[in-house]
């Protein structure tokens, strides 16, 4: 049964535009991340100008009970970082404890292009930006927690202007966040008629498990009604990330519901965090660019459907 995978809270959506104390438009694609014992969404906030921003809420239990703070956390600052005139979009939170600090990796949006950004917190109340640090047109990045073989290393999405091309997942190597290189296409767009043909973007951050860099990434089909955003997976060597051990030749979670069927866009589930607590995995994700929901898996039970499910040559595009 599709979907089986991952299962939905009941209380879905978790987060709508009525839970944040001032007027906007909607909210969506949050970072996750357990904070002092709670979890902590990073918010996409979109205003009613159209341009988005991050705010903070904490819960609990993750699921109810959610506590918005009453103004953004991260805000655009288009007078010092021009790449964000147009807003800041998808925040991704990683934590590195080689460093003591939360990186947030996210896009920037202007007339150039979208691009990606980091900035790193201790706290979430405040923030040091690095500015961009990939040029566009690119999205989707996220951070592996360690670093590997002296290195950051970062999955990141870049868009060819070259029709037919397609847009795939890349590694990036750095050894200060900011300067950033050694760039390997680690995995493909596939070909033709799968769910995940001509452009793909890494979903949440690598998560560590004993098999290896556990990725959700995203595929897009295009149809002649518009585009539909689904879930895949895929395990990444542990030593070696640009090495694909397994990937999902089917998607593991779309759109189904009604309020990921209709919002301000469409048949999308989108997820740019999750969280491991024990063997618990719960995935928060934006339903149709309207309202955030959470769905949550087995971490074991994941890993032993891609060992079962996925396909060691499905790295490649085909």
């Amino acid at each position: 049964m599709m979907d089986a995978l991952f299962r939905r809270h009941p209380a879905n959506p978790v987060l709508t535009a009525a839970d944040v104390p001032y007027p906007v438009n909607s909210v969506f694609n949050a970072g996750a991340a357990l904070v002092d014992g709670e979890t902590l969404l990073l918010l996409r906030i979109e205003d009613r100008t159209g341009i988005s921003h991050f705010t903070v809420a904490r819960s609990a239990d993750g699921f109810t009970n959610w506590r918005v703070e009453p103004q953004p956390a991260l805000a655009p600052s288009p007078e010092r970082f021009p790449e964000e005139q147009w807003g800041i979009e998808d925040p991704r939170i990683t934590w590195l404890p080689e460093l003591n600090q939360w990186v947030v990796t996210y896009t920037s949006f202007s007339s150039a292009g979208p691009l990606v950004s980091l900035a790193v917190t201790e706290d979430f109340r405040s923030f040091e930006r690095y500015g961009a640090v990939l040029p566009p047109e690119n999205k989707d990045a996220a951070l592996f927690p360690l670093s590997i073989d002296g290195a950051w290393r970062m999955l990141h999405r870049p868009m060819p202007k070259m029709p037919g091309v397609g847009a795939h997942i890349w590694l990036a190597a750095s050894p200060d966040l900011k300067h950033w290189g050694r760039h390997r296409l680690t995995l493909p767009a596939r070909r033709g008629g799968w769910w995940d043909a001509n452009k793909i973007g890494v979903s949440a951050p690598p998560l560590e498990t004993s098999r290896g860099w556990l990725v959700l990434y995203h595929g897009v089909r295009e149809t002649v009604s518009g585009s539909i955003y689904r879930q895949g997976l895929a395990l990444l060597d542990s030593g070696d990330p640009s090495r694909v051990l397994a990937r999902s030749a089917e998607w593991v979670f779309g759109p189904e519901e009604p309020y990921e069927r209709a919002g301000d866009v469409g048949n999308v589930v989108f997820c740019c965090g999750w969280i491991l607590s024990g063997d618990e995995l719960r995935i928060y994700y934006g339903a149709a660019d309207t309202a955030i929901c959470a769905a949550t898996s087995s971490l074991e039970e994941v890993l032993a459907w891609l060992e079962v499910h996925g396909d060691p040559g499905a790295g490649g595009g085909r």
